[in-house]
This record gives C-alpha cells, sequence and structure tokens, in this order.
C-alpha cells in the first residue's frame, strides 16, 4: 500500500508537469495558464454547489430518520474532487469533474459500493 501511494504522489505530479509542458508548447503559456486557472476557479464553484446540495439531501434524510448513506459517499466523492480540481494539472482535473458532476459521480458511487461490500465480505473491514 505504501508504494502505490508514493508512486501516486511522485509519478502522477510527474506525468502532469509533461502534459503542461507539452501543452504550452502547442497552446503558449498564456493559455495553459488561463485553462489551469478557469479549472481551478470552476472546479471550486461546482464542489462548493454540489457539497452543499448533498448537505441538504443528508440533513433531509437525518430528519425523515433515514441513514444517508448514498449521500456520504457522494459528499466524499466531492471533497476529492474538489481537492483533485484545485490541484493544477489536466488529468487530476478530468478525474475531479468526475467525482463532482452528478451525472459521473452516480456512476463512482454505485462502483465504490460494490468495492466496499465486497471488502466486507472478504472480511477486510472491522466494524470494531
Amino acid at each position: 500500500m505504501l508504494i502505490r501511494f508514493i508512486l501516486l504522489f511522485t509519478l502522477i505530479p510527474l506525468i502532469e508537469l509533461a502534459i503542461l509542458i507539452k501543452l504550452g508548447q502547442y497552446v503558449g503559456i498564456g493559455y495553459t495558464i488561463l485553462i489551469v486557472l478557469l479549472t481551478g476557479i470552476l472546479g471550486a464553484y461546482l464542489a462548493k454547489t454540489q457539497g452543499m446540495d448533498v448537505l441538504r439531501r443528508i440533513q433531509t434524510e437525518l430528519e425523515t430518520g433515514n441513514i444517508p448513506g448514498n449521500q456520504i459517499i457522494e459528499g466524499l466523492c466531492i471533497l476529492v474532487g474538489g481537492a483533485m480540481l484545485l490541484t493544477p494539472g489536466l488529468i487530476t482535473d478530468l478525474c475531479g469533474f468526475v467525482l463532482v458532476i452528478p451525472l459521473t459521480r452516480v456512476v463512482v458511487r454505485e462502483w465504490l459500493k460494490v468495492k466496499f461490500r465486497n471488502m466486507i465480505e472478504r472480511g477486510q473491514v472491522n466494524f470494531y
């Protein structure tokens, strides 16, 4: 697991940097910086609005006595997606938008539920 994190935090930034350098060569440094700034601003706005929407749905579920499992997973997706959108880079922006946009977030949520269910069935998760 540690190896995965080391690779994640070293290789991804290097790949992102290489992509930004190539993009800068094709469209120019000004447009590249503009793209990074615009995706950061748009990402922050989307994360805020979607996060507030999910928070309202969590409150509604709790008021009616239901457990807001789907909304909690979606909230986690929005949190991670928002952080990815604020990180400069095109790959992280793409992943961030997938986690923040409602239509694609639902697909990720359902995939995560299957993964969680499989982990529980295999005994990889302890509840105490």
